[in-house]
């Protein structure tokens, strides 16, 4: 089944005492274009992480965002620390300024625990190999949350296309039921001009038939007809594919685009130019959700 190129994805695990949170969002793209945000001690493991995403998305820009919060209930909680030397700092260079301008009031802890700096959570010191495991069973879950909300929205744009394609099956259908019948109404109308412009009088039949039959073979759609049918048939079997066939439909559309301007383009038939018209539009809504194909 077709998936959408658009989704969002996130788990949490448990990183030495510490909330681990995986998240990851793909948007369309021509190509596959992927970015990570994690920690600075977990750098090692990107190229890692990336070719893992990558082993499971084809198509699409995919933002991946690893992040440890604090959680107060497990075990170690927070680590506070107090950054003593910079408090020590902050306590002379205020006395100094009570000193030298004559100033009043007390230097309290309140004041020094809420100037910046002065109180931090330390680092967890975390081997990048140890927590490979951990954040790589955290990565497959928010990709598993990923694709499953891509295969919803896919199964929403399979109905849009098959809708679609029995509109154009159908118009094909109705351009090739008008084949015989333009060659009759060709001759038709070439034989009542000729009265015309010869005050009635009967024309050559022989030479008649001869522009009527030169007429439908400049005219003839039935190749065209045939390649179009054949597209429309790989595009249905692509929509039921479990691989990325985003570009391969993108393609097929051009090529039906291609044939349905070949037929616009050697017919002057009023019903064959209408239903030329409802393909193309048909075809260009097609190819607008197939940009939304992974």
């Amino acid at each position: 089944m077709i998936r959408s190129m658009t989704g969002y994805g996130r788990s949490e695990s448990t990183l030495a005492g510490k909330k681990l949170i995986v998240e990851i969002k793909s948007l369309n793209h021509k190509n596959m274009e992927s970015s990570i945000r994690l920690p600075v001690f977990l750098a090692p493991l990107e190229v890692d992480i990336k070719k893992r995403a990558e082993k499971r998305i084809s198509r699409g820009r995919v933002e991946i965002n690893i992040r440890i919060d604090s959680d107060p209930g497990a075990n170690g909680g927070d680590n506070l620390e107090a950054n003593l030397p910079l408090i020590s700092s902050y306590y002379s260079l205020m006395t100094d300024l009570k000193e030298r301008f004559n100033l009043s009031g007390e230097i309290t802890l309140d004041t020094l625990v809420n100037l910046k700096g002065s109180i931090h959570v330390s680092e967890v010191e975390i081997d990048p190999e140890e927590a490979w495991n951990t954040i790589r069973g955290a990565l497959d879950d928010s990709v598993d949350s990923l694709i499953q909300m891509k295969e919803i929205e896919g199964k929403l744009l399979y109905e849009d296309f098959v809708t679609r394609l029995d509109t154009v099956s159908a118009c094909i259908k109705e351009l090739e039921s008008r084949i015989p019948q333009v060659a009759d109404d060709y001759q038709k109308r070439l034989s009542e001009r000729i009265r015309e412009l010869t005050d009635g009088m009967e024309c050559d039949e022989s030479r008649l038939i001869q522009e009527v039959a030169i007429m439908a073979e400049k005219s003839d759609i039935t190749e065209e007809i045939v390649r179009f049918r054949s597209h429309i048939k790989q595009f249905g079997e692509m929509l039921n594919s479990d691989i990325a066939i985003g570009r391969k439909m993108d393609f097929l559309l051009q090529e039906m685009h291609r044939e349905i301007n070949t037929i616009g383009s050697k017919s002057n038939d009023l019903t064959i130019s209408g239903n030329v018209i409802e393909v193309k539009a048909e075809l260009a809504k097609l190819r607008e959700q197939v940009q939304n194909i992974e």
